[in-house]
């Protein structure tokens, strides 16, 4: 496979400390002199833009959270003039007010590079057409894709989500050769084209590019055979870039970050202490190469784990573990803390499709927790007898993963919602 920019991405661990080094220098000093919420933090640990001299230092700075950006919402924590801006992005905004992110063009090139480094390990070229099913809006998906293949050069086609059926169309008449969307919402793209009856072979899609939601390898292997495609993995996180901060290559053994923009390190979440490579913690960016939204330390609540050795591929960046949860949507029940990552685990292993949704519930002062699991057609067709059979087999196997005991119901086909952004996976009826 290519490599989009090997100057950075096969640079030696002397090169990269360098420039992380002198980027870190120059990203403390715009904080500090530019945003009085990192001002005031500093200030009140003795921190000066001075006592910074290398990457190494970094573990001097404080820690910024995501109510942060909440607290000074909308544009409290920019470091330039609105003359300098060229874009703002914002989260769904679910829970609280809506994480607010601006970009300076410096910041886009940013972005687009690291979306062009990810297309690239994932075999496309200036002569493909890349099929984005990302929403656009102020959601950053869909523009982060598009931004990436023109920079490499691609066709961007802005499919954006919705009406599958056409979407399905438009891979078949407009040739298209990389999709780019959420991993549920390619499920559903893959079951809609074998209900359809169509041979996903006869499409000339060759690669699929999925990120903004958690999903299994399990998954990666039945989104690889509905589609007849390789499925990489992206990883991106609105307050850090979108799209593009992290990307398999053709190894699929961890994704490789763009570090000479993204300064990663993996902390354990209650000591805040950093972890060595290897070990899973908290994962935290330090956004080196921005200009507009200059975060320190930025705790992601992403679960995962960092290795610095040389990939089979030739790239010397580090390399993040897929999460394999998020420390803020663990669940704990019960005492047992678990992520729905487990449970889609548990029923791919067991052929099942990945349509599932977790209830959570406290009835007499005890957490009582339900999986309902969409059946497949032939399923559904099954004796009541064999239906309760098969909820009890599932139910046998969620205990042994996860420890505690769960309900599991089976539903009919179609019966628990699609989703063409991010699928909701738990309902969470305590109060707490």
């Amino acid at each position: 496979m290519p490599i989009y920019n090997p100057e950075i991405e096969c640079a030696s661990r002397d090169y990269l400390h360098a420039l992380q080094s002198a980027r870190l220098i120059k990203m403390v000093k715009n904080a500090y002199e530019n945003v009085p919420f990192y001002k005031a933090k500093f200030d009140e640990i003795g921190l000066k833009p001075e006592d910074i001299h290398s990457i190494d230092d970094i573990v001097k700075l404080p820690f910024t959270v995501k109510t942060d950006l909440r607290d000074n919402y909308p544009f409290g924590l920019f470091a330039v003039p609105k003359g300098d801006l060229v874009r703002i992005h914002a989260s769904s905004g679910t829970t609280g007010k809506p994480t607010v992110v601006g970009y300076t063009q410096h910041d886009i090139d940013v972005w687009a590079e690291g979306a062009a480094r990810a297309l690239s390990a994932a075999g496309g070229t200036n002569n493909d057409t890349v099929h984005v099913s990302y929403g656009y809006g102020l959601f950053t998906g869909g523009l982060g894709l598009h931004y990436g293949a023109e920079k490499l050069g691609a066709t961007a086609l802005p499919a954006s989500t919705g009406n599958t059926s056409r979407q399905i169309q438009m891979l078949q008449d407009f040739r298209s050769d990389i999709i780019c969307c959420t991993p549920s919402y390619a499920m559903f793209i893959g079951e809609t084209i074998r209900d359809m009856g169509i041979d996903p072979k006869t499409l000339p899609v060759r690669a699929g590019i999925f990120g903004a939601e958690p999903w299994t390898e399990e998954m990666r292997k039945q989104i690889e055979e509905l589609l007849a495609i390789k499925a990489y993995d992206i990883y991106g996180l609105s307050e850090i870039a979108g799209p593009g901060v992290s990307y398999d290559c053709e190894c699929q053994n961890g994704m490789h970050v763009c570090e000479d923009f993204f300064y990663p390190e993996v902390i354990d979440p209650d000591t805040l202490e950093v972890l060595p490579d290897g070990q899973y913690g908290e994962l935290v960016f330090t956004c080196i190469g921005k200009e507009a939204l200059p975060l320190v330390r930025y705790r992601t609540r992403d679960i995962c784990a960092l290795t610095r050795e040389t990939c089979a591929c030739g790239r010397t960046t580090v390399r993040m573990t897929k999460p394999r949860g998020r420390s803020d949507d663990m669940l704990i029940i019960r005492g047992v803390n678990v992520f729905p990552s487990q449970v889609e685990h548990v029923l791919l292993s067991l052929n099942m499709a990945p349509n599932y949704l977790i209830i959570v519930d406290r009835k007499n002062n005890l957490d009582l927790m339900e999986v309902q699991v969409e059946m497949s057609p032939d399923m559904f067709s099954d004796t009541v007898k064999g239906m309760e059979a098969e909820e009890k087999r599932i139910e046998a196997a969620l205990q042994s993963t996860l420890n505690i005991h769960a309900k599991v119901s089976l539903m009919a086909p179609g019966t628990l919602p699609r989703s063409e952004g991010k699928a909701k996976r738990v309902i969470d009826n305590r109060k707490f």
